[in-house]
C-alpha cells in the first residue's frame, strides 16, 4: 500500500488500513508492527482513528505561503534576459556574477542562475570549445597468433650525456612474441613503415587481417604511415589522448627489457652497440624469458604452437605427483590452462559470450 509521504492517500485505502490494522491488533498483534506492515506510523494511525468519519486527505486543500526568497515571474525573466545577452552569452553563471558585481549590479546567485538555465533547458555548453568527448578504451581481443599487434618506441640511453637511440618494436599480444624490431637514431615514420613491412614478410601474413595498435606518437599517427598501413591492409589502433596504460603489453615489456640485469646502465657506445644487445635481448625474450602471462611458456613456444604438448605433459608431471602422495595436496593440482584470449583492455561480459559463441 505504501506510506502517505510523498503522495496521496485516498480514502478507500485510509478505511481499509484502518480495518487491516485493527483486526491484526484485536487477534493479538502489537500495533507498531501491524502500522510498518501497511506503511503508516502509530501516529497517522491514532490522527486517522480519531476522525474516522473524516478519511480525505486534506493536504491538497492546505494554503501554504509561498517562500518569501521565492523569484518572481519578472526577476526570472530579467535573469534570463541578462544572461542571454550579447554580453553573457558565452559566459558560465561563474564569470557572469563577478562581472556584474564589478558593476554594482546583483541579479542572483550562481546556483540561482544555474537553476533556471536548468529549468529553461539552457543549462548546456555555452562556450565555443567543444564540449567534453567521452573516450572509449580500445579493446582488441585475440585468440591466436599475428590477430593484434602492439608496438611502440622506447629511448635507450648512449654513453655520452644528451644521445639517445630509439628502439621500435613490435609484439603479438596473443604469444608476447618481439615479431619486429629495430634500433634508429631518430623517430621517423619512414623507419615506422620499414619496421612493419619486414615483421608482415617475416610472419608471411601480408594481405591478412591485422590490427596494429600503438600510442598517439607522431611516428604513428603521420599520415604516409597511415596510409601505408592501408595499402597494406593493417587496420591502425590508438590510445585514448593522454592515457600512458591503453597500451599495456609494450610498456611492459620495455621495463622487462631495462630492468634485467645485463640491460647496460652506463648507456651504448654507439648505434651499433646498442643493436647488437637488442638483438641478443630479443633472442633470450623470444626463446629463453619464461613469461608469466603465458603459464611460463617462452613467446617462441606460444607464437609456434608448441604450448599444448608442453602444458600436457606438465600436467602429467603434478598428476603423477599427486598420486604417489596423495597427502600432500590438500586440493587440485596447478592449474596450466592457457588463456583463450587475450584483450587489449578489460572486456565486458558479453564480449565474452561473443568469444565463446565464435570459438564453438
Amino acid at each position: 500500500m505504501g506510506g502517505p509521504r510523498g503522495r496521496l492517500i485516498s480514502a478507500s485505502d485510509r478505511i481499509k488500513a484502518l480495518e487491516l490494522i485493527d483486526e491484526a491488533v484485536q487477534a493479538g498483534a502489537r500495533l507498531s508492527p501491524c502500522c510498518n506492515e501497511v506503511g503508516i506510523s502509530t501516529r497517522t494511525y491514532e490522527r486517522w482513528s480519531l476522525t474516522p468519519e473524516s478519511t480525505e486527505d486534506k493536504r491538497p486543500l492546505a494554503h501554504r505561503k509561498p517562500p518569501k526568497n521565492k523569484l518572481s515571474d519578472e526577476e526570472t525573466s530579467e535573469i534570463l534576459r541578462v544572461v542571454n545577452s550579447h554580453d553573457y552569452a558565452d559566459l558560465v553563471p561563474a564569470q557572469i556574477v563577478p562581472k556584474l558585481a564589478d558593476q554594482g549590479i546583483y541579479i542572483a546567485s550562481e546556483s540561482t542562475i544555474h537553476r533556471i538555465l536548468k529549468e529553461e533547458k539552457q543549462n548546456t555548453h555555452r562556450a565555443k570549445t567543444k564540449a567534453p568527448i567521452k573516450r572509449v578504451p580500445p579493446t582488441h581481443i585475440a585468440t591466436a597468433r599475428n590477430q593484434v599487434w602492439t608496438w611502440d618506441i622506447t629511448w635507450l640511453d648512449g654513453s655520452v650525456k644528451g644521445l639517445y637511440f630509439k628502439l621500435y618494436l613490435i609484439l603479438d599480444m596473443f604469444s608476447r612474441m618481439i615479431v619486429g624490431y629495430e634500433v634508429w637514431e631518430t623517430e621517423n615514420s619512414g623507419y615506422a613503415k620499414i619496421l612493419v613491412k619486414r615483421a608482415l614478410l617475416a610472419q608471411k601474413i601480408s594481405g591478412k587481417p591485422l590490427i596494429l595498435h600503438s600510442d598517439n606518437g607522431s611516428p604513428m599517427k603521420a599520415a604516409t604511415f597511415l596510409a601505408t598501413l592501408e595499402k597494406l591492409g593493417v587496420q591502425s589502433s590508438f590510445s585514448r589522448p593522454r592515457v600512458s596504460n591503453d597500451n599495456p603489453y609494450s610498456e611492459s615489456l620495455f621495463k622487462t627489457m631495462k630492468y634485467i640485469p645485463s640491460f647496460p646502465n652506463g648507456g651504448f657506445a654507439d648505434i651499433s652497440d646498442a643493436r647488437e644487445w637488442v638483438t641478443r635481448f630479443v633472442y633470450w625474450y623470444n626463446h629463453v624469458h619464461m613469461h608469466s602471462g603465458i603459464k611460463y611458456l617462452t613467446p617462441y613456444q606460444r607464437h609456434y604452437n608448441l604450448d599444448k604438448n608442453i602444458i600436457e605433459n606438465r600436467k602429467k608431471v603434478y598428476t603423477r605427483a599427486k598420486e604417489k602422495n596423495p597427502e600432500r595436496w590438500s586440493r587440485k593440482t596447478r592449474n596450466w590452462d592457457l588463456p583463450e584470449y587475450v584483450s587489449l583492455n578489460p572486456i565486458k561480459e558479453e564480449e565474452l559470450l561473443i568469444i565463446e559463441k565464435a570459438s564453438s
